[in-house]
């Protein structure tokens, strides 16, 4: 999600009048699209700053800009670092303070994105092969960990022909993928036509010509629908590459983060998706060291990698995150301890790998 923002972001700054460089030391802005869904995002910002000074020092018109998904502590501590705190929806915003520290003529480009949601802006994409379109921002899960619900807020659906309209758009410039991007895609609801969930949506991507394959993330298994499942079985241009986050192989620590199903709901649902998807790759998200998991519930995580035999996984150590529920809960897992689990995890995946070659 945070890499088509980017995309949209490189828009709005031409729109202004800025030009692109690959030499920071060339630049008179840079933008910097944090995520504070990891420790270890932030830390990388952090790990920026003295650059910039360094890099201001040498170029007094350099202006710095944050934005992305920002919790309000993190905001706080990073105020004085950065020149523009500026939250991405704000076009406004942007347009106003950019032109302002640019020298711009104003444009009349925004004129028509006043008062509408940024994703609408056409994003500058990255590359002439894989295209990132955005179906939906934010969500109403609550997992105990998670901080998307306070950094990006509620769920937001786009409108279903505005999406149809960009994909049709990227196809006409000859990409050859299209991921369907959200922090919850199956929750999918068209705003203007709320018959239209996301089973309906990809039978309409499905439909428009052209040769492309689709894919989506990242979806919740505890509404990965029958009806979902079999519209992927009917979908020609779908890729065949599923990643179902399942974050931990324990019961009793996946009710501690709020995921809503059990591993045997978990186990089943891969089980019926690979039955009527012969060869799909499906790849997770798992969260090593949440908070009381002991050794024995992490064994039951390895056990799960090994009887679902993914084809790969994104391993996240755990890290405390202000606003989240799990913030209040005691960071009980050491550090060597959480590396230990994710070298065990990552030499499974490995090992299967090596055995489908």
């Amino acid at each position: 999600m945070n890499k088509s923002d980017s995309e949209r972001i490189a828009t709005i700054l031409e729109k202004i009048g800025y030009q692109p460089t690959s030499r920071k030391n060339e630049a008179d802005l840079i933008v910097v699209n944090m995520c504070s869904v990891r420790q270890s995002a932030v830390d990388r910002v952090y790990g920026k700053i003295q650059d910039f000074t360094k890099l201001k020092a040498q170029n007094s018109k350099l202006k710095t800009i944050l934005t992305g998904c920002i919790l309000k502590e993190d905001r706080k501590k990073f105020e004085k670092n950065f020149d523009f705190i500026l939250e991405i929806k704000n076009l406004k915003k942007w347009d106003k303070i950019l032109k302002k520290e640019s020298n711009v003529k104003p444009l009349p480009w925004l004129n028509y994105y006043d008062g509408c949601d940024y994703l609408e802006v056409e994003p500058k994409y990255q590359n002439n092969f894989r295209a990132f379109v955005p179906i939906s921002n934010g969500c109403n899960n609550f997992c105990t960990y998670c901080v998307v619900p306070f950094t990006r807020g509620r769920l937001v659906c786009r409108d279903h022909k505005e999406i149809l309209k960009e994909i049709k758009n990227i196809i006409q410039k000859g990409f050859k993928e299209i991921w369907l991007l959200g922090q919850n895609v199956n929750d999918y609801q068209s705003p203007v036509n709320s018959s239209i969930n996301f089973a309906r949506l990809l039978k309409m991507v499905d439909g428009i010509p052209g040769d492309f394959k689709f894919f989506f993330t990242s979806p919740h298994p505890k509404n990965f629908s029958n009806e979902l499942i079999d519209t992927l079985v009917q979908c020609e241009k779908f890729g065949k590459y599923l990643n179902l986050p399942v974050q931990s192989g324990d019961n009793k620590i996946l009710k501690k983060m709020n995921r809503n199903y059990f591993v045997k709901d978990y186990k089943n649902l891969v089980k019926k998706i690979r039955k009527k998807m012969p060869g799909i790759k499906i790849s997770t998200d798992v969260i090593v060291g949440f908070p009381d998991e002991t050794k024995k519930q992490f064994q039951n995580t390895v056990k799960l990698f090994k009887e679902i035999k993914f084809d790969w996984a994104y391993i996240a150590k755990y890290s405390p995150r202000p606003e989240t529920a799990a913030f209040k809960l005691k960071d009980d897992v050491p550090l060597v301890e959480k590396k230990r689990r994710e070298k065990i995890l990552r030499k499974i995946i490995e090992n299967i790998k090596k055995h489908n070659k």
